[in-house]
Order: C-alpha cells, then structure tokens, then sequence
C-alpha cells in the first residue's frame, strides 16, 4: 500500500499489541485503525480512559510501530520517530532551572539541523521563541522560571516549546486537563488562535468533549479497549469560534450526542457504526 497524497496523515488496517506474546494471543491495543486527516486540519480523539489514545499518539509519532498495517505522514511511511511533529501532555514538564524562554528553546538544541547551528543563530532562535511567547500572552515573562508561572501560564510555554521548531503536525495529550475551567478555556482560544495563523496539523486527545467540539474540525470516538475508531464527528460550526458558541443548542446538541456514544459503550461494550 502507498500514502493517499490527499492525505496528511493516513492510518492503513493499523493493528498493535504490545509483545510478541501478546500478538501470538491476538491480544491488541489497538484494532483495525483506518484514519485519513486532511492537510491542516484540527481533530480530536476522545474515548473511556484506557481505550488506547494515547497508543495512537504513540503510533502516529513513530514511538510504536504497528503490529499489522502501515502508517504515512506527510506522504512518508512512518518507521521511527517523526522530527516534523510537536507534542505538549497533561504536565508541562518544564525544567525547572531554566527560564521560560530557555525552555523553549529547548529543541532547537537537541533537535537537528537547528542543533548544529544553534550556538551561531542563537540571537534569531531567540528572537523567534519571545516572539511565540508573545502570541501567547507570555510577553514579560521570558526570564522568569516555572515556579515564577501560574499553572496555566506553564502550559503556554509548553505549547510553545512544541511548536518552536515550527513542526508540520502539533500532538496534544490531555493538555488541559490539570487547569481550572476559566484557564483551560482561556487556552482553547491560544490554541485557536495559533491554529488558523500557522495551519499545522493538530491531533488533540482529550476527556472533555466540550473541548473536542470547541477546537476540532472533527472528533472521533474510541471505544473501549481494544480500540478501534467507532464513530466519526464532523464538527460544522463555523469559524473563527469564540467561547459564546459553546452555550447555543447547536453546540451542545453535538457534545450530548457524543456523550450518547461514550455512555453506550460503557454501558454495553458494543461498537457502533461510524
């Protein structure tokens, strides 16, 4: 099989278990995975806790290849682990002993080609990672350390660290998940933003469907483990949206009607039709 050119990332009868034994059981993480993302386009993954999210951010990155199936991003077969992606978690993980702008900064200095160069284009780097903390709303706060941060504000940094290298695909894991509602939805509209100005490819796992339905161009349900993509959501409220969007009846007709798929699943286990 060969990567669909139409497509940016192009998941192909992905099967994964997670050992040689586990395969001889036919044991799998994750079933049957046919997914085809556009080029710039926004999805969200949600599904019961332990249905194999975060395995699929693994599969997509190239930290797990696939026991059946082939994976293509941006055309190329994915074999190890992708230089061309971003990823942010639930944790920011910022090193503690280094500014915020230095944190940043970070995979420019350990990521080629920009680590060969990183000691000579240092100036421009820099200049590059003030100007992403700004458009975040971090301008002021470039030399200040992680303790020095609200939570909120540690995770805009994070964002920007992902996006430093300018990678053609952003994979978000829970990103919001430890933040308080007003912060959480304050950084929906970073994120928002930071999307229809650059266009990068964005794969978003999350628990909060309002979440999904606010940032996605479409969501796609797991069901429990092993998982396997059981329901396909395009999400059609224009853009750009704003936050009063998500208290009309179209808005949350659609996250009530995921919140139908999922409740189903718990309940029965049965996979539905996408």
């Amino acid at each position: 099989m060969t990567a669909s050119p139409e497509h940016f990332v192009d998941f192909q009868n992905v099967w994964l278990a997670y050992n040689d034994e586990l395969l001889a059981q036919n044991h799998f993480a994750v079933e049957d995975i046919n997914l085809q993302v556009k080029q710039g386009e926004f999805i969200a993954i949600v599904g019961p806790s332990g249905c194999g999210k975060s395995t699929f951010m693994k599969l997509t990155t190239g930290l797990k290849k696939p026991s059946r199936g082939e994976i293509y991003v941006d055309g190329q077969p994915v074999n190890g682990p992708l230089k061309i992606s971003g990823m942010a978690f639930q944790s920011s993980s910022l090193l503690p002993w280094r500014t915020t702008l230095d944190n940043v900064l970070l995979p420019l200095e350990i990521v080629e080609p920009y680590r060969s160069n990183f000691k000579a284009k240092k100036a421009e780097y820099e200049a590059r990672a003030i100007k992403l903390l700004q458009s975040v709303g971090l301008s002021g706060y470039e030399r200040k350390f992680p303790w020095e941060l609200s939570g909120g504000m540690q995770q805009r940094a994070s964002i920007c660290r992902a996006l430093i290298h300018e990678p053609k695909m952003l994979l978000l894991d829970e990103p919001f998940g430890a933040l308080d509602a007003f912060t959480r939805e304050e950084l929906w509209c970073t994120l928002r933003d930071l999307h229809a100005e650059q266009k990068f490819n964005v794969i978003l796992v999350t628990h909060d469907l309002r979440e999904s339905v606010f940032l996605a161009d479409t969501v796609y349900v797991m069901s429990k483990s092993p998982g396997r993509f059981v329901v396909k959501r395009d999400i059609d409220l224009p853009r750009p949206r704003d936050l009063e969007v998500t208290y009309t009846p179209e808005f949350t007709n659609i996250v009530h009607e995921l919140r139908g798929h999922i409740g189903a699943m718990r309940k029965d286990g049965t996979h539905l039709g996408q």
